[in-house]
C-alpha cells in the first residue's frame, strides 16, 4: 500500500475467528472464560500462600510467585477482549488500545523468559550445588534478579511504542484474535520491512538467547541428577525437570514458529492456534506443573483451608 491510500483510522477492528459457527463461538468463549478463570484463581493461591506460608517462603517459591503474577496479566491482557469478542461481538480496539496490547503482551512475554531462565538457575544451584544454595541465593539477589527481568524486558520493549506511533494505517481490519506484530504491520502504508528485520532479530535474541541458557541449566541438571545413588531421588527429580520440560516447550514452540520465521512462512489460521497455545494454555498449566503438584503446596493449602474453616465455623 501507498501513502496515497492513507485513511485516519482511529480504530481497529479484530476479526476473531470469524470461520467458526456462531454456536461454536459461544461454546468457545464459555471455555475461555473457563479456563481463564481457572488461570487467575490458581496463580492468586499460589501468590497467596506464598505469602502467608512461612514454609513456602523461600527463593524457589519466591520465583514462582513472580511467575504466578505475571502470567495473571500477561493472559489478561488478551483474554479478556477475546471473551468479550467471542461472547458479545464487540470487537473494536482504539489505536492506543492496540498499541498497549501489543507493547504489554511482547514486554511481559520477554519478562517471563527471564524469570525462566532465573528459575532454572535457582534449580541447577540447588541440585547441583547443594551445600553452597543458601549462601548464592539470599533474599537480596533474589529480589535483584526479579527486578532485573521487569525493568530489563519493559525498557527494552519500549521502542514498540515509539515504533508504532509512527506508523500510519490503510486499513482497521486486523485478521487475528489480539494486535498481533503480523497483522497489524500488513496494515501500514509505508514500507515496514527494516521494522520486520529490527523486531525479528531483537526477539529472536530474547527467546533464542533465554532458551540457550534455560537448556543449559536443565543439561547440567539432568547429569548432576544421573549421579544421585539413590534411584528414588533420581526419579522424582526427572519427573519434575519432564514436567517443566512440557511447558517450556509450549512456551518456546509456540513463539518461535510465531516470532523467528518470516510472517509469510505462518498461516495465518496456523498463526491464531500457535497463539492460542501461548496465551491461553500455556498460562492455565503453569500453576499445576510448577506449584499445585507439589507436597508443600498442597499441604499448605489445606492448612489454609483448615484455618478459614475454624474462623467460618468455630
Amino acid at each position: 500500500m501507498g501513502p496515497e491510500n492513507e485513511t485516519a483510522v482511529t480504530e481497529f477492528i479484530l476479526e476473531g475467528f470469524p470461520e467458526l459457527d456462531p454456536r461454536l463461538q459461544v461454546f468457545f468463549s464459555l471455555v475461555l472464560l473457563l479456563m481463564y478463570v481457572t488461570t487467575v484463581m490458581g496463580n492468586a493461591t499460589i501468590i497467596f500462600l506464598v505469602c502467608v506460608d512461612h514454609y513456602l517462603q523461600t527463593p524457589m517459591y519466591f520465583f514462582i510467585s513472580n511467575l504466578a503474577f505475571l502470567e495473571i496479566w500477561f493472559t489478561s491482557s488478551t483474554s479478556i477482549k477475546l471473551f468479550v469478542m467471542l461472547s458479545s461481538g464487540q470487537n473494536t480496539l482504539s489505536l492506543s488500545s492496540c498499541f498497549a496490547q501489543n507493547y504489554f503482551y511482547f514486554a511481559m512475554g520477554g519478562t517471563e523468559f527471564m524469570l525462566l531462565v532465573v528459575m532454572s538457575f535457582d534449580r541447577y544451584v540447588a541440585i547441583c550445588q547443594p551445600l553452597r544454595y543458601a549462601a548464592i541465593m539470599k533474599p537480596q539477589l533474589c529480589v535483584r534478579l526479579v527486578v532485573a527481568a521487569w525493568i530489563l524486558s519493559f525498557a527494552l520493549l519500549s521502542y514498540r511504542l515509539l515504533f508504532l506511533s509512527k506508523l500510519s494505517f490503510c486499513g482497521s481490519k486486523i485478521p487475528h484474535f489480539f494486535c498481533d506484530n503480523s497483522p497489524l504491520f500488513k496494515l501500514s502504508c509505508f514500507d515496514t520491512s527494516l521494522l520486520w528485520k529490527i523486531d525479528s532479530v531483537f526477539i529472536s535474541c530474547v527467546v533464542l538467547g533465554s532458551l540457550c541458557l534455560t537448556l543449559a541449566f536443565y543439561i547440567c541438571i539432568v547429569f548432576c541428577v544421573l549421579h544421585v545413588p539413590a534411584a528414588s531421588g533420581r526419579k522424582k527429580a526427572l519427573t519434575t525437570c519432564s514436567s517443566h520440560l512440557i511447558t517450556l516447550s509450549i512456551a518456546y514452540g509456540s513463539c518461535i514458529a510465531l516470532y523467528t520465521r518470516p510472517a509469510e512462512v505462518v498461516s495465518l489460521s496456523t498463526n491464531k492456534s500457535v497463539a492460542l497455545l501461548n496465551t491461553v494454555l500455556y498460562p492455565f498449566l503453569n500453576p499445576f506443573i510448577y506449584s499445585l503438584r507439589n507436597k508443600p503446596v498442597i499441604l499448605a493449602l489445606s492448612k489454609s483451608i483448615a484455618r478459614a474453616r475454624k474462623k467460618l465455623f468455630p
